[in-house]
């Protein structure tokens, strides 16, 4: 199966409108996706560095990945930002401005 941001973005906002809280305030969410960001860190430090600290369980990257994802949408739905179409336009500056900052492959 195959997901689009916006069905990302549907099923995030179904899940959390079941709740009478709703979605976090901003600052909350941005603490919450910088929590995440923190787990990420210490995956890749247990898999490429040292452990930060002894007998700390390494974590899965791919479900710190997704925790980040799903804050992010969370941000996004909550402030009414259609993520394919902000997607769009950040690969179109991208695409435009770093074309040749960096050396293109040769098959």
């Amino acid at each position: 199966m195959s997901l689009t941001l916006k069905d990302l973005q549907a099923q995030v906002d179904a899940w959390i409108r079941q709740f009478e809280e709703g979605y976090f305030p901003p600052l909350l969410m941005l603490a919450r996706m910088t929590e995440e960001v923190g787990e990420i860190a210490r995956v890749l430090a247990h898999q490429h560095g040292k452990k930060p600290k002894p007998g700390e369980a390494e974590g899965e990257l791919a479900m710190e990945l997704a925790d980040l994802l799903f804050v992010l949408v969370s941000m996004a739905n909550s402030h009414g930002i259609d993520l394919e179409e902000a997607f769009t336009r950040v690969m179109q500056k991208y695409e435009a401005r770093d074309r040749t900052r960096w050396t293109p492959k040769r098959d």
